[in-house]
């Protein structure tokens, strides 16, 4: 296993040590100290262990690699990630999974504005309540938030899917409450399980595009 104290080594140290072939897949961070870009562009399924809190943009563009956060993480967890997987143990930041194009997110706690804006297929399971903004023009992927959701969710969503147990203070422009049919609940179950949550999936309601708003209408050409 491969040990990084952060009090005294450097994130660049830590960093290029992720970004190199490794025959320990094990990485532990110790002492953290909420610092900037942990575990950053990792490319190779190795093990990353972060034991305490995360600043910016910890685990971004991630790909392949498994990265825990033992504590919060700031903005711009996992963003643009491709692959692989991020679970946070706390709460996290804005703009949570921002642009991330795969893998699974799991935030334990809570999450703030702008979660999954522009997600690009990565699935996002968010144990608390999210803010305003979450899954603005989200593009493909799964939303599932196992509190409640702020202001204007889904604003100009395209095909993400966006699952909900508690209450939606308003949905924003084109986005809908859709019927949760059978093959909404097995999916849905599926991902819960996944993720690690004790939830029954029919205790959500769906939310998704009404796909008034990306195509164009010729009968209101006047109007553009």
């Amino acid at each position: 296993m491969n040990t990084y104290d952060l009090t005294r080594a450097s994130v660049r140290e830590l960093n290029q040590a992720l970004h190199q072939p490794a025959d320990d897949r094990e990485f532990v961070v110790a002492h953290p100290n909420g610092a900037h870009n942990l575990a950053v562009g990792v490319n190779q399924a190795v093990s990353v262990d972060i034991q305490g809190h995360a600043g910016y943009y910890c685990a971004g563009m991630n790909q392949h690699a498994s990265i825990t956060v033992h504590g919060n993480v700031g903005v711009g967890c996992a963003e643009n990630m491709m692959s692989g997987y991020v679970r946070v143990k706390g709460s996290a930041s804005q703009a949570a999974g921002a642009t991330a194009h795969g893998g699974l997110l799991v935030i334990e706690g809570d999450a703030g504005a702008r979660c999954g804006i522009s997600m690009k297929g990565v699935d996002i399971v968010v144990g608390g309540s999210i803010g305003h903004m979450s899954c603005f023009m989200g593009q493909a992927g799964r939303l599932v938030v196992c509190g409640d959701a702020g202001d204007a969710l889904g604003d100009s969503l395209y095909e993400t899917r966006i699952f909900v147990k508690g209450t939606v203070a308003s949905l924003g422009s084109d986005c809908i409450e859709k019927e949760m049919r059978a093959e909404h609940i097995e999916e849905l179950q599926a991902l819960l399980n996944q993720a690690g949550f004790n939830e029954k999936a029919s205790d959500f309601k769906r939310y998704g595009s009404a796909r008034q708003l990306y195509n164009f209408k010729v009968d209101n050409a006047s109007a553009y």
